[in-house]
């Protein structure tokens, strides 16, 4: 029998090829297109499974971090993208600062073009979770807002 191996055509195979040459990369999703086919790969090579050593203890922290999100009126700002989040220097904004919607509060860099994150309410920064220079994924959250 003479099997004979084509390049890869079927979307499985670029898949596949595609998922191989992530391996050990930074890159945590990537969205492809084609026609009317879009494929989106997504990975968390960080990603660390904890268990509560008791019962007591989990339903102790369910309670207290229910009761800071009833407390909690802020906004998140979220990527729209992964890439690499910058803030600039000088920062774009800082704890304290209020922005205005639209206000450019960040920059997310993916494959090497800088995308403006900005402001969704009107607000003061209360909190700035993203680190310059790192890699974030599609929904993290950047930064919090409270609005006025």
């Amino acid at each position: 029998m003479n099997v004979q191996k084509n390049p890869p055509s079927s979307w499985l195979e670029r898949i596949e090829d595609i998922i191989h040459v992530l391996e050990g990369s930074t890159i945590g999703e990537i969205e492809l297109t084609e026609g009317e086919t879009e494929i989106i790969i997504r990975r968390s090579p960080g990603l660390v499974l904890t268990t509560s050593a008791t019962m007591l203890g989990t339903q102790t922290g369910e309670a207290n971090a229910r009761q800071a999100a009833k407390a909690d009126q802020s906004v998140p700002i979220t990527a729209p993208l992964t890439g690499v989040y910058y803030t600039a220097s000088p920062p774009f904004v800082s704890v304290g600062d209020v922005v205005h919607v639209g206000q450019v509060v960040a920059l997310i860099e993916a494959m090497k073009v800088f995308n403006e994150i900005t402001a969704e309410a009107t607000g003061r920064v209360v909190t700035i979770i993203g680190t310059n220079g790192t890699v974030v994924q599609k929904g993290d959250v950047l930064l919090r807002i409270e609005p006025t």
